[in-house]
């Protein structure tokens, strides 16, 4: 009978999720000397995504990090603006343009060309340790209930990663906050649920911004995607899927027909069947811990967010900015207790505290229906477009935390590396 389990590895730490914050995070630790071992599910970067909108607050981690012109490079293309349309009408015109450069543009880029850049940096260290194809089954704890590494399987059988810290970083259905036996929270802070598709483009009629329609029928959030295709999500009533399905695929199209009118020809062009169509279940969550004794919670393991505002991967990003100098000073003191973490954790949930609020506020003001919400709505685009309050609202949505950003002075330059 042949063996399936391997020796015990030893790393720093072990990141669980080779998504924006758990490679980002890893980049930085091996850039920073520590030894990092990383464990991800699929086999490949080759899978479905839905975030492809950087905000420039990410674009400015990115390029810290040194993998903004190698991510882009592989194709990506810029974004000038946010709209929100109302009967052929534009109510509110945010001009990213008009923030202090260099960063002054959206972007669409596919995230496997994020991670791609990411995971080649990764790979170049030496002290990196890639166990792809693996999948989290139990933690290992130490005196107290300490974390001190997981144990994975994959295919050639199970492998146990020991390490002073654990981050989990693999998602909102997190495998390792549930090993942890962290509860998370459901918040129903949206009362919509999208039904995502995307369809191609005739190559040169991509638009240059991201849009909110208001129409006849139900909101809907509209922006291009690398290379020539067309992103849309079309809001609907929470948990009312059903009984739209049931009234067929005809219904639905022209129900999404009315809400876009602009791209009604391709709608009926492309969407043919449900199948067309992928439902995406908006809500925010919260675990009620972000750390334990060897262990700390990022990007959506700990906190996730709904599509509006485009800030899935740039939170992810900030994640792994803001813990780095915490993580790397509580290992180099020997010291990776949830005592320690705090330093990270307490300060960062008041930054997601003000990103939900956000987010409803947006959520209200955009995509409620009813008379008096339309009565509102171009008075309070006008109040943003032309007053003081517009520049800091467009200023938090596309940089976040302006402490957010790389400590290249926490980098070791003799870390040996790979060719």
């Amino acid at each position: 009978m042949t063996d399936t389990t391997t020796p015990d590895s030893t790393s720093d730490v072990c990141v669980v999720g080779g998504g924006p914050a758990g490679l980002a995070l890893s980049l930085l630790l091996l850039r920073s000397g520590f030894r990092v071992a990383l464990v991800e599910r699929s086999a490949s970067l080759d899978r479905a995504y839905r975030g492809e909108i950087l905000q420039p607050g990410g674009l400015a981690l990115l390029d810290q990090l040194g993998c903004l012109a190698g991510a882009t490079a592989r194709g990506a293309y810029p974004l000038d603006r946010f709209q929100l349309v109302e009967g052929g009408r534009v109510l509110l015109d945010i001009d990213y343009g008009r923030l202090p450069p260099p960063y002054t543009s959206l972007l669409s880029i596919p995230q496997s060309h994020v991670l791609t850049e990411l995971l080649e940096r990764c790979r170049r260290f030496d002290g990196f340790h890639e166990l792809a194809g693996h999948r989290v089954t139990d933690l290992v704890t130490g005196d107290g209930g300490a974390v001190r590494g997981m144990i994975a399987a994959g295919p050639r059988g199970r492998r146990t990663v020991r390490a002073a810290c654990v981050v989990g970083a693999d998602g909102r259905f997190s495998k390792t906050r549930r090993l942890a036996g962290i509860e998370a929270d459901r918040i129903d802070a949206f009362t919509f649920d999208v039904l995502w598709c995307k369809l191609p483009l005739a190559h040169g009629r991509r638009p240059r911004a991201v849009r909110v329609f208001r129409s006849a029928g139900s909101p809907v959030l509209v922006h291009p995607s690398y290379p020539d295709a067309l992103q849309i999500g079309w809001t609907l009533p929470h948990k009312g899927y059903a009984e739209l399905a049931a009234r067929g695929v005809a219904h639905v199209r022209d129900e999404i027909c009315r809400a876009v009118p602009d791209h009604a020809d391709l709608v009926r062009e492309r969407i043919t069947s449900l199948g067309d169509l992928t439902l995406l279940d908006v809500f925010a969550g919260r675990a009620r811990e972000w750390a334990r004794d060897g262990l700390v919670l990022i990007g959506d393991s700990a906190h996730t967010h709904s599509p509006l505002g485009a800030q899935g991967i740039n939170l992810a990003l900030q994640d792994a900015a803001l813990l780095h100098p915490v993580l790397a000073a509580a290992l180099r003191a020997g010291d990776v207790t949830a005592e320690r973490l705090a330093a990270y954790t307490a300060p960062r949930s008041r930054d997601i505290d003000q990103v939900m609020k956000m987010q409803r506020i947006q959520a209200k003001a955009m995509l409620s229906q009813g008379r008096v919400a339309r009565a509102v709505r171009p008075r309070l685009a006008s109040l943003i477009q032309r007053t003081p309050i517009g520049s800091r609202v467009t200023r938090l949505i596309a940089h976040g935390n302006p402490r957010a950003r790389v400590r290249a002075d926490l980098f070791r330059p003799a870390v040996p590396t790979r060719p």
